[in-house]
């Protein structure tokens, strides 16, 4: 089951009724009850054959959703039509019970026309600036899902704007330890190169033509960003310009926490659930 925070949003409302019909998750839908029931019944659905827990304002509907979490009622945690900042302040309180030592992190899966196969990317929702010690984390943590996903090996790139180590930028200085660090990536079987530039990650042609050469270039599973800035311009401009298909996830707390736009289409937000099932199934 999903606990959805502010479900009052009819892209919501058709992401999460597509994913009861598809059996994919149980949704508890917290928020403007009359609302909910409206959204649900203009979708052709019956609002009697939904839980829906009434809350009014935004932080009503993040501390319910989160405690019907904690209280084992729901299995996983979904941002409905309210600010990632009420929802994560739920989260990250004392009662909620949901915090691990683990950083929390967000995670974006892609998948896109312009690139022969699914590609995740981390952190570009979460973590704004993150030192060397966030980075080995946030890393880590997108290796892990990939891990559950099933990915027996993982090529994994640290984007930066160039590949050359430069002294004075420290993202160059930090993809480079990154990549030596090769005994703690070998519990994922992954490379990691860096820095690189995200041509070089994507694009085998780039590689030929730049004669750059490394395990996994130009065939990267997973893009590790230097800053929240950069993952969020890759995640809007992929959005708006390829057609893409995304699914956004916070993880690092005791459940996966589907975060994605609020802006983010009805196709997005189920992929999310999708993506948020399989990983609270482990």
């Amino acid at each position: 089951m999903v606990a959805v925070a502010a479900a009052h949003d009819t892209a919501v409302i058709e992401a999460v009724t597509a994913a009861k019909k598809e059996g994919i998750v149980t949704p508890i839908l917290v928020g403007h009850a009359e609302q909910i029931e409206k959204m649900l019944a203009d979708v052709g659905e019956v609002p009697a054959d939904y839980r829906i827990v009434s809350a009014d304002s935004d932080v009503d509907c993040a501390k319910t959703a989160v405690q019907l979490v904690t209280e084992g009622q729901a299995d996983f945690l979904m941002k409905g039509l309210l600010g990632t900042a009420d929802l994560m302040r739920a989260v990250l309180s004392k009662e909620s019970n949901l915090r691990t030592d683990s950083l929390l992190s967000h995670v974006m899966l892609f998948e896109t026309p312009g690139y022969h196969k699914m590609i995740l990317m981390s952190d570009g929702g979460m973590n704004t600036f993150p030192d060397f010690d966030k980075k080995v984390q946030i890393l880590d943590n997108a290796a892990g899902v990939l891990h559950k996903l099933g990915y027996e090996r993982i090529h994994a790139a640290c984007v930066c704007g160039a590949e050359t180590v430069n002294p004075k930028i420290q993202s160059t200085v930090d993809a480079y330890e990154l990549s030596r660090m090769t005994e703690m990536w070998q519990k994922y079987n992954m490379d990691v190169i860096g820095p690189v530039s995200v041509d070089l990650a994507l694009s085998r042609g780039a590689c030929e033509h730049k004669h750059f050469t490394a395990p996994g270039a130009g065939d990267a599973d997973l893009l590790l960003v230097t800053n929240y800035e950069m993952g969020n311009a890759i995640y809007k401009t992929a959005l708006c310009l390829t057609g893409c298909r995304a699914a956004g996830l916070i993880i690092g707390a005791r459940v996966p926490i589907i975060l994605v736009s609020r802006s983010d289409s009805a196709d997005s937000k189920l992929a999310s659930i999708a993506l948020g099932a399989v990983i609270a199934r482990g």
